[in-house]
């Protein structure tokens, strides 16, 4: 399998992209800076120069054409200002789908966010801002003809996986481990029969490839 990741120098995308090359398939990650082509080719991930917000429609096309499958995690996530979070986690999603027709791939894998995402500490503009813009993203793509998988992990950490999960249509929001939302995402790419469908993930007590497992016996 042939992926194509956007965002692929961020925490869940540089995991995914190792896991992938781990089980034997090609990990190509599109990036905008020439220092990120060096972080991950010297960790055996391909690279392709490229810029979801400047690039057109039919340059985007040309990056994706070729792949079997495409993974949307990146985020301006409120870091760079309104201008960026609306370009990127907004109206990105979308413009990528757009290029997947074009390319002739139609197998899209977007990473969210739980919708009541650390609600308790009232986040600032910003943020909420972000959950806005995400939530826009993810009703762009549902109503495409494309094979989408939106994924909403709850809050990331840098710990260590352990391998386990909550993963299902709706879960509490709790905390996840950026290795098993990568691992998560990787087991669903290698279920191609699992599509259409929004998906909530947490950390939890279930094996990843069961939690995958018991999405497909129902």
């Amino acid at each position: 399998m042939k992926v194509l990741i956007i965002g692929a120098a961020g925490g869940v995308g540089v995991r995914a992209a190792a896991r992938l090359i781990a089980r034997g398939h090609q990990a190509t990650g599109l990036v905008r800076r020439r220092e990120q082509v060096a972080l991950l080719s010297s960790q055996g991930i391909g690279t392709v120069v490229g810029d979801v917000v400047k690039d057109s429609i039919e340059t985007l096309a040309g990056h994706i054409r070729g792949h079997d499958a495409l993974l949307f995690t990146a985020g301006a996530g409120g870091r760079d200002g309104s201008e960026a979070t609306i370009a990127v986690d907004g109206d990105g999603p979308g413009k990528v789908a757009q290029a997947m027709r074009l390319a002739g791939v139609s197998r899209f894998y977007l990473v969210s966010v739980f919708p009541e995402a650390w609600r308790e500490r009232r986040m600032d503009d910003d943020f909420e801002q972000y959950m806005v813009e995400k939530k826009k993203a993810e009703t762009q793509i549902v109503l495409t003809e494309l094979d989408w998988v939106v994924l909403r992990p709850s809050a990331l950490t840098d710990e260590p996986g352990v391998g386990r999960v909550d993963l299902g249509l709706a879960k509490v929001h709790e905390e996840i481990r950026r290795d098993d939302v990568a691992g998560t995402l990787v087991a669903l790419m290698e279920r191609s029969e699992i599509r259409r469908c929004i998906l909530e993930v947490t950390g939890g007590d279930t094996p990843i490839a069961e939690a995958v497992d018991d999405l497909r016996t129902r």
